[in-house]
C-alpha cells in the first residue's frame, strides 16, 4: 500500500506543477474557491507524501514547503500568472497539515494492526 501512496504523492506533484505552470486559460475551473482549490490538493499531496514516506516527516515537511515556493516563484515568468503571498501561505500551511494527518492516519493503523495481533496472539 505504501508504494501506491508514493505513486500518488508523485502524481499529485506533477500535477500540482502542471496546473500551476500553464497559462490561465489552459486551467481547469471549479466551482470551489481559489484557496479551496489550493487547500485540497496540497493537503492530499502532504498527505500522500506521509503515507508514502512514513519516516521522514521532517524532510517531507521541508520539502513540500520549498515546493511551494518554487512554483510560486516560477509563476513569475509565465504570462498571466501571479506569485502570491497568501497562495504560498495557503499551499504550505495545507501541505503540513496533510504531512500531519498522514503520520497520525499511519501511526494509527500500526496501533490497531499491532493490537488485532495481539488479540489474536491471547485467542
Amino acid at each position: 500500500m505504501r508504494r501506491v501512496f508514493q505513486i500518488a504523492a508523485w502524481l499529485l506533484v506533477f500535477a500540482i506543477t502542471i496546473l500551476s505552470l500553464v497559462p490561465p486559460p489552459y486551467r481547469p475551473v471549479t466551482a470551489a474557491s481559489h484557496n479551496l482549490e489550493h487547500l485540497a490538493i496540497f493537503l492530499a499531496a502532504g498527505a500522500a507524501f506521509a503515507a508514502g514516506y512514513p519516516d521522514r516527516p521532517w524532510v517531507l515537511t521541508i520539502g513540500l514547503v520549498s515546493f511551494c515556493g518554487a512554483i510560486e516563484i516560477a509563476q513569475l515568468w509565465i504570462p498571466g500568472r501571479h506569485a502570491r503571498l497568501i497562495d504560498f501561505l495557503v499551499d504550505a500551511a495545507a501541505a503540513c497539515l496533510g504531512v500531519a494527518v498522514g503520520c497520525v492516519a499511519v501511526r494509527l493503523k500500526g496501533i490497531a494492526e499491532s493490537y488485532g495481533r495481539s488479540r489474536a496472539f491471547h485467542e
